[in-house]
């Protein structure tokens, strides 16, 4: 199982499954056509309540990220996300704001906490 969650993080579980979903999807680790596990069985594997795993396939299916077959299974989209530029931004920005906080807090300079960002993407290979 690739996905693992922290219920003492602060962040709720659906959006901890949904970036984490997402961060396989653009690391390569998961790709189009590739079959997600089960509602029940996500729940079963994490010990975590099937409504929070359905809320995150419904996120990701709305998104674009996911799409499901009805008795069919859950897979991979084949397409990217269709979602305008401006709700890409308005969805990362908060992410970001965390980094820039987070940094901030450690005492890391603005150069540090761009330099990490980017280190990142390139570990992701650049991908726009």
């Amino acid at each position: 199982m690739f996905v693992h969650v922290n219920p003492s993080s602060g962040l709720p579980l659906y959006l901890q499954i949904e970036s984490q979903v997402k961060q396989a999807i653009a690391a390569g680790g998961l790709k189009p056509g590739d079959v997600l596990p089960s509602v029940r069985k996500m729940a079963a594997d994490l010990g975590i309540n099937p409504n929070t795993v359905a809320r995150t396939y419904q996120n990701l299916e709305r998104d674009g990220v996911i799409r499901t077959v009805p008795g069919g299974g859950t897979f991979v989209a084949d397409g990217q996300p269709g979602l305008l530029k401006t709700e890409k931004i308005k969805r990362l920005r908060p992410h970001a704001r965390q980094v820039a906080v987070e940094g901030a807090q450690m005492r890391l300079s603005r150069a540090e906490i761009l330099s990490l960002v980017e280190e990142e993407v390139d570990r992701l290979g650049g991908k726009p």
